[in-house]
Protein backbone atom coordinates (compact mmCIF):
# COMPACT_ATOMS: atom_id res chain seq x y z
CA UNK A 1 0.00 0.00 0.00
CA UNK A 2 1.36 3.69 -0.85
CA UNK A 3 2.42 5.43 2.06
CA UNK A 4 3.82 9.40 1.67
CA UNK A 5 5.04 10.69 4.93
CA UNK A 6 5.42 14.35 5.64
CA UNK A 7 7.49 15.84 8.29
CA UNK A 8 6.72 19.46 8.92
CA UNK A 9 9.96 20.82 10.88
CA UNK A 10 10.56 23.79 12.77
CA UNK A 11 14.23 25.45 13.00
CA UNK A 12 13.55 27.35 16.28
CA UNK A 13 16.28 29.69 15.75
CA UNK A 14 14.98 32.78 17.54
CA UNK A 15 17.67 35.61 17.74
CA UNK A 16 20.81 32.97 17.78
CA UNK A 17 20.75 33.19 13.16
CA UNK A 18 21.19 36.90 13.99
CA UNK A 19 24.06 36.69 16.04
CA UNK A 20 25.66 34.42 14.08
CA UNK A 21 25.82 36.57 11.35
CA UNK A 22 27.32 39.63 13.21
CA UNK A 23 23.55 41.18 13.38
CA UNK A 24 23.35 42.06 16.75
CA UNK A 25 21.86 45.67 16.61
CA UNK A 26 17.95 46.38 18.24
CA UNK A 27 15.83 45.25 15.09
CA UNK A 28 17.30 42.05 14.29
CA UNK A 29 17.14 40.93 17.66
CA UNK A 30 13.83 41.41 17.93
CA UNK A 31 13.50 39.63 14.16
CA UNK A 32 14.73 36.86 16.38
CA UNK A 33 12.15 37.16 19.32
CA UNK A 34 9.55 37.46 17.07
CA UNK A 35 10.07 33.46 16.60
CA UNK A 36 8.92 33.16 20.76
CA UNK A 37 5.57 34.76 19.84
CA UNK A 38 5.19 32.77 16.57
CA UNK A 39 5.97 29.39 18.29
CA UNK A 40 3.10 29.36 20.86
CA UNK A 41 0.96 29.86 17.52
CA UNK A 42 2.23 27.06 15.32
CA UNK A 43 1.87 24.78 18.53
CA UNK A 44 -1.75 26.16 19.17
CA UNK A 45 -2.48 24.80 15.07
CA UNK A 46 -0.21 21.49 15.72
CA UNK A 47 -2.36 21.01 18.52
CA UNK A 48 -5.74 21.46 16.64
CA UNK A 49 -4.56 18.83 13.89
CA UNK A 50 -3.08 16.44 15.60
CA UNK A 51 0.23 16.39 13.92
CA UNK A 52 3.54 15.57 16.14
CA UNK A 53 6.48 17.88 14.09
CA UNK A 54 10.55 18.24 15.19
CA UNK A 55 11.76 20.91 16.07
CA UNK A 56 15.03 21.47 15.96
CA UNK A 57 16.87 24.09 18.47
CA UNK A 58 20.32 25.44 18.66
CA UNK A 59 21.74 25.52 22.37
CA UNK A 60 21.17 29.27 22.43
CA UNK A 61 17.81 29.26 21.99
CA UNK A 62 17.04 26.49 24.57
CA UNK A 63 18.94 28.26 27.03
CA UNK A 64 17.83 31.82 26.42
CA UNK A 65 13.68 30.77 26.01
CA UNK A 66 13.72 27.88 28.47
CA UNK A 67 9.86 27.83 28.70
CA UNK A 68 9.04 28.61 24.76
CA UNK A 69 11.13 25.63 24.31
CA UNK A 70 9.76 23.11 26.96
CA UNK A 71 6.20 24.09 25.83
CA UNK A 72 7.14 21.91 22.66
CA UNK A 73 8.06 19.52 24.40
CA UNK A 74 5.33 19.34 26.81
CA UNK A 75 3.45 19.34 23.73
CA UNK A 76 5.11 16.03 22.37
CA UNK A 77 7.09 17.20 19.77
CA UNK A 78 10.68 15.90 18.90
CA UNK A 79 13.50 17.90 19.85
CA UNK A 80 16.22 17.60 17.35
CA UNK A 81 20.03 19.32 17.37
CA UNK A 82 20.96 22.55 15.69
CA UNK A 83 24.28 23.66 17.01
CA UNK A 84 24.89 25.17 20.03
CA UNK A 85 25.14 28.83 18.82
CA UNK A 86 24.32 29.16 14.89
CA UNK A 87 27.77 29.16 13.15
CA UNK A 88 27.72 26.67 10.08
CA UNK A 89 30.20 23.89 11.26
CA UNK A 90 32.18 24.63 7.78
CA UNK A 91 33.38 27.04 9.63
CA UNK A 92 34.34 25.59 13.21
CA UNK A 93 37.52 23.62 13.85
CA UNK A 94 36.88 20.12 14.58
CA UNK A 95 37.33 20.75 18.02
CA UNK A 96 34.48 23.59 18.19
CA UNK A 97 32.42 21.87 16.47
CA UNK A 98 32.34 18.94 18.68
CA UNK A 99 32.12 20.61 21.75
CA UNK A 100 29.02 22.34 20.53
CA UNK A 101 27.76 19.61 19.68
CA UNK A 102 28.23 18.09 23.18
CA UNK A 103 27.01 20.99 24.90
CA UNK A 104 23.64 21.45 23.02
CA UNK A 105 22.95 18.02 23.30
CA UNK A 106 23.33 18.10 27.20
CA UNK A 107 20.90 20.75 27.16
CA UNK A 108 18.72 19.19 25.63
CA UNK A 109 19.67 15.77 27.34
CA UNK A 110 18.48 17.83 30.70
CA UNK A 111 15.18 19.22 29.14
CA UNK A 112 13.70 16.19 27.29
CA UNK A 113 15.28 13.42 29.41
CA UNK A 114 16.84 12.17 26.67
CA UNK A 115 20.10 13.31 23.76
CA UNK A 116 18.81 14.59 20.58
CA UNK A 117 18.28 11.50 17.84
CA UNK A 118 18.71 13.86 14.83
CA UNK A 119 21.28 16.59 14.23
CA UNK A 120 20.36 19.71 11.35
CA UNK A 121 23.34 22.09 10.42
CA UNK A 122 22.74 25.74 11.17
CA UNK A 123 22.68 26.89 7.35
CA UNK A 124 23.02 23.37 5.83
CA UNK A 125 26.65 23.76 5.74
CA UNK A 126 28.27 20.00 7.18
CA UNK A 127 32.10 20.05 7.64
CA UNK A 128 34.14 17.14 6.36
CA UNK A 129 34.03 16.53 10.12
CA UNK A 130 30.28 16.58 11.07
CA UNK A 131 28.89 12.92 9.68
CA UNK A 132 31.81 11.02 11.76
CA UNK A 133 30.80 13.08 14.89
CA UNK A 134 27.38 12.41 14.46
CA UNK A 135 28.11 8.58 14.57
CA UNK A 136 30.49 8.88 17.12
CA UNK A 137 28.06 11.01 19.61
CA UNK A 138 25.03 8.07 18.81
CA UNK A 139 22.51 10.27 15.78
CA UNK A 140 20.35 8.14 14.13
CA UNK A 141 19.91 10.29 11.23
CA UNK A 142 20.87 14.38 9.48
CA UNK A 143 18.93 16.20 7.68
CA UNK A 144 21.14 18.90 5.96
CA UNK A 145 21.95 17.77 2.40
CA UNK A 146 20.13 17.58 -0.78
CA UNK A 147 20.96 14.56 -2.85
CA UNK A 148 17.71 13.11 -3.28
CA UNK A 149 14.20 14.72 -3.26
CA UNK A 150 11.96 12.00 -1.28
CA UNK A 151 14.30 8.81 -0.56
CA UNK A 152 16.45 8.92 2.22
CA UNK A 153 20.03 7.55 1.91
CA UNK A 154 23.05 6.54 3.86
CA UNK A 155 25.43 9.79 4.53
CA UNK A 156 28.93 8.99 2.87
CA UNK A 157 32.46 9.57 4.44
CA UNK A 158 35.41 10.53 2.71
CA UNK A 159 34.41 12.27 -0.66
CA UNK A 160 37.77 13.41 -2.10
CA UNK A 161 36.46 16.71 -4.00
CA UNK A 162 39.03 18.60 -6.20
CA UNK A 163 38.91 21.29 -8.90
CA UNK A 164 40.44 19.21 -11.65
CA UNK A 165 39.98 15.55 -11.44
CA UNK A 166 36.89 13.45 -11.16
CA UNK A 167 35.42 13.31 -7.97
CA UNK A 168 35.90 10.35 -5.38
CA UNK A 169 32.59 9.32 -2.99
CA UNK A 170 33.30 7.67 -0.05
CA UNK A 171 31.53 4.30 1.16
CA UNK A 172 27.93 5.02 3.02
CA UNK A 173 27.79 5.81 6.60
CA UNK A 174 25.43 4.01 9.30
CA UNK A 175 23.74 7.29 9.41
CA UNK A 176 20.72 8.32 7.73
CA UNK A 177 20.17 11.34 5.99
CA UNK A 178 16.75 12.56 4.84
CA UNK A 179 16.99 14.95 2.10
CA UNK A 180 16.07 19.02 2.38
CA UNK A 181 15.84 21.44 -0.38
CA UNK A 182 15.69 25.43 0.14
CA UNK A 183 12.60 25.77 -2.02
CA UNK A 184 10.43 23.60 0.34
CA UNK A 185 12.07 26.20 3.00
CA UNK A 186 10.74 29.27 3.55
CA UNK A 187 13.54 31.21 4.91
CA UNK A 188 14.66 32.00 1.25
CA UNK A 189 11.11 32.79 -0.08
CA UNK A 190 9.95 35.22 2.70
CA UNK A 191 12.61 37.01 4.32
CA UNK A 192 13.78 40.13 3.00
CA UNK A 193 17.43 40.64 4.59
CA UNK A 194 20.28 43.63 3.93
CA UNK A 195 23.93 43.19 4.45
CA UNK A 196 26.87 45.08 3.26
CA UNK A 197 27.59 42.33 1.08
CA UNK A 198 23.93 41.27 -0.30
CA UNK A 199 20.71 41.58 -0.11
CA UNK A 200 17.94 38.34 0.25
CA UNK A 201 15.13 40.45 -1.39
CA UNK A 202 11.83 37.19 0.28
CA UNK A 203 8.63 38.83 0.29
CA UNK A 204 7.17 36.65 -2.15
CA UNK A 205 3.73 35.88 -2.30
CA UNK A 206 2.03 33.34 0.20
CA UNK A 207 0.20 32.09 -2.13
CA UNK A 208 2.59 30.77 -5.24
CA UNK A 209 4.67 29.28 -2.64
CA UNK A 210 2.12 26.99 -1.07
CA UNK A 211 1.48 25.83 -4.75
CA UNK A 212 4.54 24.86 -5.07
CA UNK A 213 4.89 23.06 -2.02
CA UNK A 214 1.57 21.38 -2.65
CA UNK A 215 2.94 20.57 -5.83
CA UNK A 216 6.23 18.57 -4.39
CA UNK A 217 3.97 16.40 -2.47
CA UNK A 218 2.06 15.89 -4.99
CA UNK A 219 5.07 14.82 -7.64
CA UNK A 220 5.66 12.45 -4.61
CA UNK A 221 2.55 10.92 -4.68
CA UNK A 222 2.41 10.20 -8.29
CA UNK A 223 6.02 8.77 -8.60
CA UNK A 224 6.76 6.54 -5.85
CA UNK A 225 4.80 4.20 -3.43
CA UNK A 226 6.93 5.51 -0.19
CA UNK A 227 8.64 8.19 0.40
CA UNK A 228 9.50 11.83 2.62
CA UNK A 229 8.92 14.89 2.13
CA UNK A 230 10.59 17.52 4.42
CA UNK A 231 9.26 20.57 4.64
CA UNK A 232 11.71 23.07 6.72
CA UNK A 233 9.92 26.40 8.75
CA UNK A 234 11.28 29.02 10.92
CA UNK A 235 8.74 30.25 13.45
CA UNK A 236 10.05 33.88 13.08
CA UNK A 237 9.52 33.44 9.25
CA UNK A 238 5.92 31.35 8.80
CA UNK A 239 4.41 32.14 12.41
CA UNK A 240 3.37 35.96 10.31
CA UNK A 241 -0.44 35.66 9.76
CA UNK A 242 -0.46 35.44 6.08
CA UNK A 243 2.29 32.45 6.38
CA UNK A 244 0.40 30.42 9.34
CA UNK A 245 -2.80 30.56 7.07
CA UNK A 246 -1.14 29.19 4.07
CA UNK A 247 0.68 26.42 6.90
CA UNK A 248 -2.70 25.40 7.60
CA UNK A 249 -4.13 25.32 3.77
CA UNK A 250 -0.70 22.87 3.06
CA UNK A 251 -1.92 20.91 6.02
CA UNK A 252 -5.21 20.24 4.89
CA UNK A 253 -4.06 19.66 1.27
CA UNK A 254 -1.37 17.40 1.83
CA UNK A 255 -3.66 15.67 4.33
CA UNK A 256 -6.55 15.06 1.71
CA UNK A 257 -4.42 13.68 -0.82
CA UNK A 258 -3.09 10.71 1.75
CA UNK A 259 -0.22 12.48 3.74
CA UNK A 260 0.79 10.66 7.19
CA UNK A 261 2.36 12.94 9.91
CA UNK A 262 5.57 11.97 11.14
CA UNK A 263 8.24 12.93 12.82
CA UNK A 264 11.91 12.62 11.76
CA UNK A 265 13.05 10.34 13.83
CA UNK A 266 10.34 8.63 13.03
CA UNK A 267 10.66 8.54 9.36
CA UNK A 268 14.20 7.60 9.56
CA UNK A 269 13.13 4.67 12.09
CA UNK A 270 10.61 3.47 9.14
CA UNK A 271 13.42 3.90 6.36
CA UNK A 272 15.54 1.41 7.98
CA UNK A 273 12.68 -1.08 8.96
CA UNK A 274 11.68 -1.15 5.16
CA UNK A 275 15.54 -2.07 4.35
CA UNK A 276 15.65 -4.95 6.78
Amino acid sequence: MPRHLVCLTFDFDAMSGFIARGMTTPTPISRGEFGVVASARILDLMRRHGISTTWFIPGHTLETYPAACEAVIAAGHEVGHHGWTHQPPATLSPEQEEAGLVRANEVIRRMTGKPARGYRSPSWDLSPHTIALLIKHGFVYDTSMMGDDYTPYFARQGDLIELEKPAVLGAPSPLVELPISWSLDDYPHFEFVRTQAAILPGLQSAAGVLQNWIDDFTYLRRTLDWGVITYTFHPFVIGRGHRMMILERLIEAVRAGGAEFVTMEQAAREFLDRRR
